[in-house]
């Protein structure tokens, strides 16, 4: 597997499946503790009729195959997932790279406290944590910490 063959586009809806099982893979691999608010089956409705038909998402393929996907809603990343035996191999950050250039102006997400190697691919990609929270804004009721990234602004800009 090389990253070189990786190509990175936008979703089409016949990627739908694809996706929902690449985020649900993902899920479930890096947080086991974390509960699920929906159902695979809820899951798998929500990327085919809302997130891949109305949201700004891409994928990257490997010979056809999605191994990962991100969402991009206004300066929001709110998505992205790799499966599990991708990752590692420099697609995630190939993703944020492309989010940064769609985003110039800078982009914020957020991910669970509990979700360490999250944190860390997202630190040593510029993201600064802005803001904790115990989780009471999100379904699966988990603390969770805001990042944000602004262009030129180093880890001086962290805000807590």
């Amino acid at each position: 597997m090389q990253t070189n063959d990786v190509a990175v586009r936008r979703a089409v809806d016949s990627d739908a499946a694809a996706v929902a099982e690449v985020y649900l893979r993902s899920f479930t691999a890096a947080l086991p503790s974390v509960r699920r608010a929906h159902t695979d089956d809820q899951v798998r409705s929500w990327f085919r009729e809302v997130v891949v038909p109305d949201q700004e998402t891409w994928v990257a393929t490997f010979e056809g195959s999605v191994v990962g996907m991100m969402v991009v809603d206004g300066e929001t990343l709110d998505q992205l997932y790799l499966d599990p035996a991708w990752q590692g191999q420099g697609i995630g950050g190939r993703l944020v790279h492309l989010a940064k250039q769609l985003r110039p102006a800078g982009l914020a997400l957020w991910t669970f406290q509990v979700n360490e190697s999250a944190r860390r691919f997202y630190e040593r990609h510029d993201f600064v944590a802005a803001e904790y929270t115990d989780g009471h804004d999100n379904e699966e009721h988990e603390p969770d910490v805001r990042y944000v990234w602004c262009p030129g602004r180093g880890s001086e800009g962290h805000i807590r």
